[in-house]
């Protein structure tokens, strides 16, 4: 099996997360593959509705990813893990509201480019 860094899968989930600050519906639906599959809080959701949360604009302000864990699937598929604390603008006007999600998407290497295929998030539960 290949070796595989991290950092190479924080970059690729960071242009994710970039596009929900930039408010880029096209540089988030480029992250993703045609048959994406996100799991959420709020149901799933496929490659076009992924994107067209930004059709309103942005979605987050900041974003800190930590904690990150790889888990090689095999030579074409990786697991990224990882935290992500975030501000979301508020809703209405009001404050930012900020939060915090275990995510897990998985990347696969397709046509010689690594591609989003699957993510999951989990609320973090508050102690």
């Amino acid at each position: 099996m290949s070796a595989f860094d991290v950092e190479q899968f924080i970059q690729l989930e960071t242009t994710v997360w970039q596009a929900l600050v930039d408010g880029d519906p096209a540089a988030d639906a480029a992250a993703l593959s045609d048959d994406f599959l996100g799991v959420y809080p709020s149901g799933f959701a496929g490659r076009t509705e992924h994107a067209g949360q930004l059709d309103g604009g942005p979605t987050m302000l900041t974003y800190d990813l930590s904690q990150a864990r790889l888990f090689v699937v095999s030579d074409v598929a990786v697991m990224l893990s990882y935290r992500a604390d975030y501000t979301r603008p508020g809703r209405r006007g009001g404050p930012p509201e900020a939060g915090a999600m275990y995510i897990s998407s998985l990347w696969c290497d397709r046509d010689g480019g690594w591609i989003n295929v699957f993510s999951q998030d989990t609320p973090v539960a508050e102690h």
